[in-house]
């Protein structure tokens, strides 16, 4: 299982999460939708039980030979805890139905879901600690956890919640409160099935989407608050998002990785965080779905060049989920690109 390296999957990510070269750069194929491909189920029976999720995530890594295994089914999967609607379609994730949240006074009543109440979310502590077991450690397992900052939108919507944010402070503290609860809790479940780290999806904190200076008093204290709490090697993820102001932000809440978007010049981001926090990023996983093979490796060599010198880099798309349309000839191509183009010590740009 170590697929050419000399060092399993498991050590490879350790020494780049602790900034340093291991020996080639990890492969982060983030397939989520994939999985029913492989198969041979729709979508939305492949996520109807943990068992098809962990056998899928097994089967894809035993062909591309990937650095992870992913537990993450779809964001709207939390909400399904909440009391959500699940809307399914043939060719993308799972979307959120109608706002679980009617309007901003529900939230001084509104309490978080128990984990072991949750159908949806105990499918996927199933396929963690199946996929535990299958990787026989060699293997690390990235669980997934919604941020409390930016839970809301799919709570509340995103106009509302905007509004929640500027106008009603002390309605943001109490949802801040009921929403960490849960974060943690479901954070920390997903680590004693078997997840190795927490990826701490966040968009809403990147400055793509709110000024650093509106960051620094909400979404912010939110994560000083919640990294500790979940208790477990966390990853920030802002879905394509830029995260070059909040480098030393993220260090100071004790995230150790964070994933740079498609539209950051990755080598920039790179000088920006080296010897500081991990760097995951950022193939534009939108854009793949048109690559051709050639086109592909171009891409990995052209990340890892800018990404790779000196260690503490991870491979990975921008937003944390490989599209429906992207060809296995492309997941193909880009994996035998990391394993070529990847190994330390790297080769110089000629």
């Amino acid at each position: 299982m170590k697929y050419g390296g000399s060092m399993t999957s498991a050590e490879r990510v350790k020494a780049a999460l602790s900034l340093k070269e291991p020996d080639r750069v990890p492969w982060l194929l983030l397939l989520t939708m994939t999985g029913a491909r492989e198969l041979g189920l729709s979508i939305k029976d492949y996520f109807s039980s943990g068992k098809n999720v962990a056998e899928g995530q097994l089967r894809m890594r035993a062909k591309y030979g990937h650095d992870v295994l992913y537990s993450f089914f779809f964001a709207a999967l939390e909400m399904e805890a909440w009391g959500g609607e699940v809307i399914y379609c043939d060719d993308g994730p799972p979307n959120c139905g109608a706002p679980v949240i009617k309007s901003p006074e529900a939230i001084e009543t509104l309490s978080p879901p128990r984990i072991e109440d949750s159908p949806s979310l105990l499918k996927v502590l199933d396929a963690t600690a199946k996929m535990k077991e299958g990787a026989g450690g060699e293997v690390p397992v990235l669980g997934v956890v919604i941020s409390p900052f930016s839970l809301p939108v799919m709570q509340m919507g995103f106009e509302p919640y905007l509004l929640l944010l500027y106008e009603r402070p002390e309605l943001f503290k109490r949802l801040m409160e009921v929403n960490e609860e849960f974060a943690a809790a479901w954070g920390r479940a997903q680590l004693k099935a078997g997840a190795d780290a927490i990826c701490y999806f966040d968009p809403v904190s990147s400055p793509t989407i709110i000024p650093r200076e509106l960051y620094l008093k909400t979404g912010f204290p939110v994560a000083k608050r919640t990294v500790p709490a979940i208790g477990g090697p966390l990853a920030a993820h802002f879905a394509s998002g830029r995260c070059i102001p909040l480098i030393d932000d993220l260090v100071a809440a004790g995230i150790g990785a964070m994933c740079a978007g498609c539209e950051e010049d990755l080598a920039r981001v790179k000088r920006a965080s080296e010897g500081k926090i991990a760097l995951v990023g950022n193939l534009n996983g939108l854009e793949m779905r048109s690559w051709t093979p050639g086109r592909a490796e171009e891409e990995v060599k052209k990340a890892i060049r800018a990404g790779g010198p000196g260690g503490g880099f991870l491979l990975s798309d921008s937003h944390g989920e490989i599209p429906w349309q992207v060809p296995d000839d492309v997941l193909s191509a880009m994996s035998e690109a990391v394993r070529k183009q990847g190994r330390y010590p790297l080769e110089a740009e000629g």
